[in-house]
């Protein structure tokens, strides 16, 4: 039988697809513009559902409204559509780290069915996880079932274990949609500020981690100038596009995947997808891989730029939760923060605003609130940069920590953040009269 006969023998309607699914199994979606949404609808309509979960991180599109003992939908990392749902009780959240997804889920699902929008099959049967490889990549082999939505402009992407042979499909249908997009973030002037105080530690050479979000990602508009970047991250950022057309990064000088941009998921505009397409440069791999610590180890000159909510005296970091809100997850910043301290020159970097809500609270706290999750320990901070300055954290002591912190904090919290310090005996008054100094030099 040829390929098109295999595919013509697959293809058919979104309900008939769903229809494959028996009860009690474990339905994976990929993240964001790898969901599919036609195959989505047709699973609220699925009437056999019973004792299935559906796992999904970073959705774009609406959770679906059925009782959880037919379907329990469990979040991998929140977005916009689920994060009400999950503060309201309605989705279960899944703590990770993102290099464990692919093991956690097989600990979870005995019986896995992947269910993936993927670009149009090649004449050599298969279709490419385009945007999307990350956890998903890792768990095709094994899937009991694999349903597939093909979409004409899902980019073909490269890369080990990215592509689904005709022959391991359960079932196909074809969905020709635009792809779920997220606009470049809009950039404050402390966004800026944070971003060139990260430019200036960044070297000819380096290699980069880019997290999510507006903060890490306005390093990238003061690279310009740089020379030879690496990119090794999980989200494709759309700074790539122009950074590659002006030679700054070119992947010449990385320990691993020499001359390749290397991420495990994309989310942008139709430009980056258009420039993901068929381009061998950049390489779209599973994130058990890119996320490894053995992986992470051999970039010699990393930089590992993530974000924050709030960072204690202690050096912990919350970025999952806002106050009684759980707003994310912790995404692979647990795995890049401890990963670079096992690199030879690398440094990791948390950036954060020294404060929210107004200018009325400080994002640098004397210690987490009650019930903050902390996602990067104390153990494996390094740097945490505002729009203050930075302040380097490895190999520092309790005290020596808060004095810094203390110093790249908000003006107006200063006095605060100290006689907090001193009822702790976090704070010398040598310390203290240093920090006063500096203040009196800034006015």
């Amino acid at each position: 039988m040829t390929h098109q006969e295999m595919y013509q023998q697959r293809l058919m309607s979104a309900d008939e697809a769903v229809s494959k699914i028996e009860p009690g199994e474990g339905l994976i979606f990929p993240i964001m513009p790898g969901e599919p949404p036609a195959l989505l609808e047709a699973i609220g309509r699925l009437t056999t559902l019973k004792g299935n979960t559906l796992y999904r991180m970073l959705p774009s599109f609406p959770i679906l409204d059925l009782p959880s003992d037919q379907l329990k939908q469990v979040s991998i990392f929140l977005s916009g559509m689920d994060r009400k749902s999950m503060n309201n009780g309605g989705v279960d959240l899944l703590p990770n780290n993102f290099s464990d997804i692919p093991s956690i889920l097989t600990q979870r699902e005995s019986e896995q069915v992947i269910m993936a929008t993927v670009s149009p099959m090649d004449e050599n049967g298969y279709f490419s996880l385009g945007t999307s490889p990350s956890y998903v990549a890792s768990l095709i082999d094994d899937a009991k079932k694999i349903i597939l939505e093909v979409n004409t402009k899902m980019p073909r992407t490269f890369g080990a274990k990215n592509g689904i042979h005709i022959s391991q499909v359960t079932a196909l249908i074809e969905n020709n949609f635009d792809l779920p997009e997220l606009g470049s973030p809009v950039l404050g002037e402390r966004d800026l500020a944070i971003g060139k105080e990260i430019a200036e530690m960044v070297k000819d050479g380096d290699t980069l981690q880019i997290g999510f979000g507006a903060m890490p990602n306005a390093v990238m508009e003061y690279l310009v100038d740089k020379k030879d970047l690496g990119l090794h991250t999980e989200m494709l950022p759309e700074k790539l596009v122009d950074l590659a057309a002006k030679g700054v990064i070119t992947n010449k000088y990385k320990e691993n995947n020499t001359g390749k941009s290397v991420a495990t998921f994309a989310i942008g505009s139709k430009r980056l997808y258009e420039f993901m397409n068929n381009n061998k440069d950049i390489l779209m791999l599973p994130c058990d891989y890119t996320n490894s610590a053995s992986t992470i180890n051999e970039l010699d000159n990393l930089v590992a730029i993530n974000s924050s909510v709030e960072v204690d005296f202690l050096g912990q970091c919350n970025s999952e939760r806002v106050q009684g809100t759980y707003y994310s997850s912790t995404g692979g910043q647990a795995d890049f923060m401890k990963g670079v301290r096992g690199t030879k020159n690398g440094i990791g970097i948390i950036c954060l605003y020294s404060t929210a809500k107004g200018e009325s609270i400080s994002t640098i706290v004397p210690y987490l609130y009650s019930g903050a999750p902390v996602t990067t320990s104390k153990n494996d901070i390094d740097t945490i940069v505002t729009e203050y300055g930075s302040a380097p954290l490895k190999g520092k002591t309790i005290r020596e920590r808060t004095e810094a912190l203390i110093r790249i904090s908000h003006p107006k919290f200063r006095d605060e953040l100290i006689e907090k310090a001193l009822e702790l005996n976090y704070l010398t008054k040598d310390q203290i009269s240093a920090i006063m100094e500096n203040v009196s030099e800034e006015a």
